[in-house]
């Protein structure tokens, strides 16, 4: 028996046989006959997971068995008032809603809870009831009488009793969309509901009443009205044999009637059927139905079943809700006192149908046993919830994400070939084009080759209004710095370059690198490195007597050009040394930067602006010749004294008070931030439609902006306010905007020197440039349009060139900005299934933003009037709004926050399952230490030079982890690094066999064996135990916890080898 659960290939061979539970065949296909390759009595033997493998890896030979996504709809028998008809009490998509009869209204989507009761209950009706597969019936009529003359032929259902059967399946449907018994006024969900219904009256009653269907004003409508519609019923009913006719408390279904199947199931036009138009838009494209119909009635006796498939999905009137066409068919029927019962075991077959694998095995079955296998097989994956420990009334809120079912689908692999990893790491990085190509430039026209076919397509996906609020969110946000940037510029080199060239520099600079750069999504800026190196060459060239601008236009000539050269030998490759480690230490300290200096600009206005300034040397008189006293005009404050005719007489009436300057400006950035912050998260919050919270969300930033500067200008507070220049000319009135490469007061060999300063701004540029680069392009925002690190640098070879010329300030990628515009373009699924939460799908690649941001910056110069409002605070706000954003979804920062929570409140984090938390501790104190030494160099000015050279450290102090972690812990923590790969590998191996040996001793039984060794917890019985076996010599299987999982089967593979 052991070689019978061997996962290899089965050689068996069984022919189908049709038996009673084969409905009858459309023409087309009901001669074919259905060969597999194995026999019935090993089909019965083999695990359910194994068979439903098989069924599903069929190759479909026509149109009729393939899947479709699937609404499910509930409906149990009950009496409203004299009438009987079926009331619709639950729906599914992927999650169940339920009708609360107290609120007569849907219930939030939840996961579905089922007792295993409920599930052998519906396996027995599946076993002992009728199944009939590709039924032949364009109309509920139809099929009425084919479920009840095969339950008659079958002997489950005694003559007498079918025309009762049959009255009751053609019952009529009320769903919960329509209006209410008795009742004039609509049970209306939502607004939209509102407009169609008012919109619609006329239409819909002139044609609906031709093809039967039910709807609300058929309910409500006057007795003449009612009488009309039944003649019309009648009418159509005359020539029907009389056993068919209705009883008289009875309303008849309109399901009745046939409608010829579109294209689509979601192509159907509402003059057709006059369904729950607003819930069809959550149903997928092509959908089709699965009614579920239970209930008890008085005439029967036992218990009736039956399974139906439809051999061609078609629209059975009011059936359904929706105007979607129906599939499958299951009816449960049985004596009084079962209701409850049944209309559990009616939820777990709407569950199964819910379910990807189940409902692909129900298109796919030929019998009666393929669904068995499909029951047993989601039997075998459910998980059970003991009764003592949980609430059953408790609705399960829906997962934020799901995993994939196609594990269930597929075989188990057999063992591959063993793979060097190092020729995979190898591929990953040519792949990505981080791997040397041996000749010239080669890297660089990989990366044209590359992009240029996504070329027009990054100007066709940016029609979105998600990027309208990326470019203006993006333009505040580097405007601001640009301006702030050129104004320490300005102070660092004698006003040589200032905001008016800061301002140029990016608009040159960002319109070339938005136009032809690799990854467009990185976004240039001025960066502190820069600033401290521009300020070392000035002060270098003012002892020297140089010329400043001439010295530095050398400098940047040596720097483009050694760019240049590194582009050609293609050193880019070199970035696959940055792993996680550096890059998060980067990005960290980077976000750190921006949260400080937003509170320090903050802590400035107050202290030049201090809440307790003592006496205001300012008072208000009374005009000359006025009766008034002095005493009367005090009370005038500063702004309101002249609209009194008074005169301001003191030293301090040049300026307005100042004491409040600093509360509003902290009031400006606190309300930046927080609007911001929580307008960001608001296309998660339960109001308003989708669209409508995500205009919202794209635009928080904005609103927060415009919010708090209007706030700012009622109050009248003179706070702080962004200067922009307003001409369009240097700073300095002797230089112009080309700067000569000679000069008097600089000797001939200046150019020769300038490569040594040169060398040193290449690392801090080629380190600044590619490590934002590595942040931008990591797996985890799944880019699709591919990596260009050799375009980039050699682009911004040539912008540095032109900025050189110009003397203009050099532009680099700026980490904190190109990580919020990845985020402001981050992509989400739209949520069609009610429950189902939003799964990220990538970025929204594209070079619009990019262009638009640096245009709208070169012309702020003529928005000066406009820009010249906006409070210096509220930008502060936008600083520290995207350096807090910046560090959400860094790994670095979560360890770090974990150091300090107890172990049961830590989050349930993958690297928290597979690594000790000990050692965790350990990579995220050393981590912690480099970055606390990268913000000491960086704080004091006699070393922040060597900024870029500790990030370069950086990188070696990560090639010595390998010697204190092992290769599985780094993969987890971090990356791993090119050529570590074989010694590690070697080293988990020989761990890994001295455990294989000891476990070996103690299970002597198992070595050597192709039987399976399994280890079960504590207290549970032989028979409790999973299966699931491996073949090979001393290959061991284990029953592990999912912690252990992916460690387990890492050991495995290790010992194959």
């Amino acid at each position: 028996m052991a070689e019978k659960h061997e996962y290899i290939e089965l050689p068996w061979t069984m022919n189908s046989s049709s038996g009673d539970d084969e409905a009858p065949k459309d023409p087309r296909t009901g001669g074919e006959d259905f060969t597999q390759q194995f026999t019935e009595n090993d089909f019965e033997v083999t695990p359910p997971a194994q068979r439903v493998q098989f069924i599903l890896g069929e190759d479909v030979d026509d149109g009729t068995h393939v899947s479709h996504p699937l609404f499910s709809e509930m409906g149990m028998l009950v009496k409203e008032g004299d009438e009987i008809e079926w009331k619709e009490t639950a729906r599914w998509i992927k999650f169940e809603e339920d009708v609360e009869e107290g609120g007569n209204r849907w219930s939030k989507p939840h996961v579905a809870t089922l007792s295993l009761h409920s599930l052998f209950e519906l396996r027995r009706l599946l076993v002992n009831g009728s199944v009939m597969l590709d039924m032949e019936a364009q109309n509920l009529e139809v099929m009425a009488d084919l479920v009840c003359d095969h339950m008659v032929s079958a002997g489950t259902l005694p003559s007498g009793v079918k025309d009762k059967v049959k009255d009751a399946l053609l019952r009529r449907h009320r769903h919960q969309h329509e209006y209410a018994k008795k009742t004039r006024l609509p049970i209306i969900r939502s607004l939209a509901d509102m407009r169609n219904h008012s919109s619609s009256k006329t239409d819909t009653s002139t044609h609906l009443g031709a093809i039967g269907v039910t709807t609300w004003f058929h309910a409500g409508a006057s007795p003449q009205h009612q009488a009309q519609n039944q003649a019309q019923n009648h009418a159509q009913n005359q020539g029907r044999p009389q056993s068919q006719t209705m009883p008289k408390d009875m309303v008849k279904s309109p399901s009745n009637q046939s409608m010829a199947r579109p294209g689509s199931g979601t192509e159907l036009s509402e003059q057709q059927h006059k369904g729950n138009t607003h819930f069809m838009r959550k149903i997928p494209p092509g959908a089709e139905a699965s009614n579920i119909l239970v209930g008890e009635v008085d005439f029967l006796e036992r218990t009736l079943s039956c399974f139906i498939r439809l051999s061609q999905a078609v629209v059975l009137g009011d059936l359904t809700e929706v105007p979607v066409p129906t599939r499958f068919v299951f009816i449960l029927l049985g004596p009084p006192g079962s209701q409850s019962n049944f209309h559990e075991i009616g939820r777990a077959m709407a569950t199964l149908m819910s379910d990807e694998i189940f409902h692909e095995v129900a298109y796919r079955a030929r019998k009666r046993d393929h669904l068995l296998s499909g029951v047993d097989e989601f039997l075998d994956a459910v998980t059970v919830l003991p009764p003592g420990e949980w609430d059953p009334t408790i609705r399960i809120e829906p997962p934020a994400a799901i995993p994939s079912q196609e594990v269930r689908k597929r075989p188990p692999e057999l063992p591959k070939e063993e793979v060097d990893e190092e020729e995979e790491e190898a591929r990953l990085r040519e792949e990505n084009g981080l791997s040397r190509t041996g000749r010239l430039f080669g890297g660089l026209i990989n990366d044209i080759k590359r992009k240029a076919p996504w070329y027009i397509s990054d100007y066709k996906d940016a029609l979105s209004m998600q990027c309208v609020a990326s470019w203006i969110f993006l333009y505040f946000a580097c405007l601001s710095p640009i301006i702030t940037f050129g104004g320490l510029l300005a102070e660092a080199t004698g006003k040589h370059m200032a905001a008016m060239e800061s301002l140029v520099s990016g608009f040159v600079c960002g319109m070339g690198y938005g136009f032809f750069s690799g990854q467009p999504l990185t976004i240039l800026g001025s960066t502190g490195p820069v600033l401290v190196f521009e300020s070392i060459i000035y002060e270098f060239c003012l002892s020297m007597g140089w010329e400043y601008m001439t010295f530095r236009f050398w400098i940047g000539m040596w720097v483009a050009g050694i760019c240049i050269v590194l582009t050609a030998i293609d050193a880019s490759a070199l970035v696959c040394y940055i792993t996680r480690f550096t890059e998060e230490n980067f990005a960290t300290l980077i976000a750190f930067i921006f949260i400080y200096k937003a509170i320090e600009n903050v802590a400035i206005i107050g202290k030049n602006f201090p809440v307790n300034q003592g006496v205001y040397n300012c008072v208000c008189t009374p005009p000359i010749g006025s009766n008034a006293s002095a005493i009367d005009y005090a009370m005038y404050n500063w702004d309101s004294c002249e609209s009194y005719n008074g005169t301001l007489v003191g030293g301090g009436c040049g300026s307005p008070p100042t004491e409040n300057v600093f509360l509003m400006s902290v009031v400006l950035c606190a309300g930046t931030f927080l609007i911001s912050t929580v307008l960001k998260e608001f296309k998660n919050a339960l109001f308003f439609p989708s669209i409508v919270r995500q205009y919202i969300s794209d635009f928080s930033v904005l609103i927060a902006i415009f919010a708090m500067t209007f706030f700012d200008y009622s109050l009248g507070v003179p706070t702080q306010k962004l200067e922009v220049p307003n001409e369009l000319k240097p700073t300095l009135s002797t230089r112009g905007w080309l700067i000569p490469p000679f000069s008097e007061k600089n000797p001939w060999w200046s150019p020769i020197i300038a490569v040594f300063p040169a060398l040193l701004g290449t690392i801090l540029i080629f380190m600044d440039q590619q490590i934002t680069a590595v942040i931008v392009n990591r797996k985890e925002n799944k880019l699709k349009k591919g990596c260009g690190y050799h375009l980039d640098l050699f682009i911004l070879s040539v912008l540095i060139a032109i900025c050189s010329m110009m003397g203009l300030p050099w532009f680099v990628a700026a980490t904190v900005l190109s990580i919020n515009h990845v985020n402001s373009l981050k992509l989400e699924s739209e949520c069609s299934a009610p429950g189902e939460k939003p799964q990220f799908l990538g970025v929204r690649e594209q070079r619009v933003t990019h262009i638009l941001i640096f245009l709208t910056i070169g012309v702020s110069v003529l928005l000066t009037p406009l820009l010249g409002n906006i409070p210096m605070p509220v930008l502060f706000g936008v600083f520290l709004y995207m350096g807090v954003a910046s560090l959400k979804g860094l790994q670095f920062f979560d360890r770090i926050l974990i150091m300090f929570m107890p172990a049961k409140y830590q989050p349930d984090y993958m690297f928290l399952r597979q690594v000790p938390i000990k050692r965790v501790h350990l990579f995220t104190m050393i981590q912690l230490a480099c970055l606390i030494i990268l913000w000491l160099i960086k704080s004091f000015s006699q070393t922040s030079i060597l900024f870029p050279l500790m990030l370069v450290v950086m990188i070696g102090i990560r090639k010595a982890l390998d010697l204190v972690f092992t290769r599985r812990e780094l993969k987890i923590l971090d990356d791993i690094m090119p050529e570590m790969t074989k010694r590690a590998a070697a080293d988990d191996l020989h761990k890994l066999d001295a455990e294989v040996g000891l476990l070996a001793r103690i299970f002597p039984w198992g070595k050597g064996s192709r039987g399976r060794v399994v280890t079960k917890p504590p207290g549970l019985d032989d028979g409790i135990v999973g299966s699931g076996g491996a073949v090979g010599t001393g290959l061991i299987s284990c029953t592990t916890s999912n912690a252990n999982e992916k460690e387990f089967e890492a050991q495995s593979s290790l010992l194959k080898k």
